[in-house]
């Protein structure tokens, strides 16, 4: 106990040395301060990594509060929160603003970093209190409100995360703010076709496109709602508008469109359409679709050329793998050779990612419109490569 009284003795005493120092570094450069910092977070390590709680809770307490010793109290809590410590963090962050002398301009960012400390404990109830504390105010409303969507879209609370979301996009609204509406408004018709209240869904589907134009989820939730509805001709046309709204897309789109051709439609009439689709928007999903449509209308011989001459240009593994298919199929048999290389390149393909977020690099095999990995929406997208798109 001695040397942990030590400790924190001399932890104080570099901590009151470092603010002193703050204090009076008007006249030194920059790189002095930094050094100071660096030397009082290498003596605070030591105590973070080897004492109890209690040590670190009587260093907080010792340690007094101002407006220049309160970034150093949330540089503590950082630091906690950062390295998974999160009840020490609650612990420092509490205590700042228990202490009467903390000047009440500083109360918000305490107020804020203790609910994201919350949020990392999954104190949710704990966090949507202090946030919804937090939403009025002027500095830190709009990172509480941004704050607290994250936590609804974490519990699906899909209404209260839309209600949020509509404050952030009144006055000087970041534009991003209205595709995150958008996808949310499309969580919540998701819910309304659950319910089978299909009048819900393309209310609310329409809504998602009045707040983002580019709503690919919007188009497809509506291409559904038409199929529902027997009318199957205007939902082909539906999905062809993802290609104006987000050509990436274009792979989703061009995969229902198929599915609903083969069930209720003839694949063989789409070979014009498909074929200006792919001259603009290549990809090996439009190839695909093109060689079925134009083996249906024109022969088989002619979808081989087709597909042979475009993997000239545009190599892909599941392109090739058809050519191999198809062409066996033509030559009425299928070689040790063919098998060989169909065998291999599914091989290739069975457990490659075939999506990935162009924002953080998540990757997987399922479209997912908010990306679990850095909760971003539409971020997630098909693969382009010879493996994939």
């Amino acid at each position: 106990m001695d040397i942990v009284l030590q400790w924190l003795l001399l932890t104080v005493a570099v901590a009151a040395g470092w603010v002193a120092g703050r204090l009076g570094s008007s006249g030194r450069g920059s790189g002095t301060t930094i050094a100071d910092e660096d030397s009082v977070r290498d003596r605070l390590q030591f105590l973070f990594t080897n004492y109890s709680d209690q040590a670190v809770e009587n260093f907080v307490q010792s340690l007094a509060v101002n407006k220049d010793t309160v970034s150093l109290h949330l540089s503590i809590g950082n630091h906690f929160r950062l390295k998974g410590e999160t009840d020490r963090a609650i612990l420092i962050h509490q205590n700042l603003l228990a202490r009467p002398e903390l000047p009440p301009r500083f109360s918000p960012k305490v107020t804020l970093e203790l609910a994201k400390d919350y949020l990392n404990a999954g104190l949710l109830d704990r966090a949507e209190a202090l946030l919804q504390q937090l939403m009025g105010d002027r500095e830190y409303g709009r990172k509480s409100a941004q704050q607290l969507i994250e936590l609804y879209q974490q519990e699906k609370e899909w209404s209260n995360a839309a209600d949020v979301a509509r404050t952030l996009t009144k006055g000087d609204a970041d534009p991003a703010m209205f595709k995150v509406l958008a996808y949310i408004t499309c969580e919540q018709a998701e819910e309304a076709l659950k319910q089978d209240d299909r009048w819900g869904a393309q209310k609310l589907s329409k809504e998602a496109l009045d707040y983002d134009r580019s709503c690919v989820r919007a188009t497809l939730i509506l291409m559904r709602l038409l199929i529902r509805q027997g009318s199957f001709r205007e939902a082909s046309n539906q999905s062809l508008k993802v290609f104006d709204q987000n050509p990436e897309f274009g792979p989703e789109a061009v995969d229902r469109l198929m599915k609903l051709e083969h069930e209720h439609g003839n694949v063989g009439r789409l070979g014009k359409k498909l074929r200006k689709l792919y001259e603009s928007y290549p990809s090996t999903s439009l190839l695909l679709a093109l060689v079925e449509s134009v083996e249906r209308s024109s022969g088989r011989p002619a979808a081989i050329d087709l597909l042979r001459q475009e993997l000239e240009i545009r190599p892909s593994v599941r392109g090739l793998l058809r050519l191999v298919e198809i062409a066996g199929y033509e030559k009425g048999m299928t070689t040790d050779e063919g098998r060989l290389v169909s065998r291999i390149g599914h091989l290739i393909l069975v457990n490659r990612p075939v999506y990935r977020c162009v924002n953080c690099g998540f990757s997987g095999q399922q479209l997912h419109w908010l990306c679990p990995s850095c909760k971003q929406w539409e971020t997630v997208r098909p693969i382009q490569g010879v493996e994939a798109e």
